[in-house]
């Protein structure tokens, strides 16, 4: 009985005594496919809307993450104001900005 236990592997020493480092080999380069193709550009993209965001200016032509498109009147820290509307102001969250359509000239 013990002759198939050790025909199966497992017990002993004598089988699979390299089968850690090339899991933990395996497991870096799973991990670095990860970070190349998922992690790094998702953090270059926070960064490109954090700078289109912190560049606001005056007279910029934004849409929200809502899908509200208006024109930027007024700037503060936290708070843009929009002019959606002739004489129609609504003041939106600056992390709700989603893309800026058209500069200020």
């Amino acid at each position: 009985m013990t002759d198939i236990a050790y025909a199966m592997g497992g017990f002993g020493g004598g089988g699979g005594g390299g089968g850690d480092i090339s899991f933990i080999i395996m497991m870096v380069v799973v991990f670095a496919i990860f970070y190349f193709l998922m992690i790094r550009p998702q953090q270059q993209k926070q960064k490109e809307i954090k700078k289109m965001r912190e560049s606001l200016t005056h007279g910029d032509m934004v849409v929200t993450v809502g899908g509200i498109h208006g024109k930027v009147t007024a700037l503060t820290d936290t708070v843009v104001t929009l002019e959606i509307a002739e004489k129609v102001k609504i003041k939106v969250s600056r992390e709700y900005i989603g893309t800026v359509t058209q500069k200020a000239a």
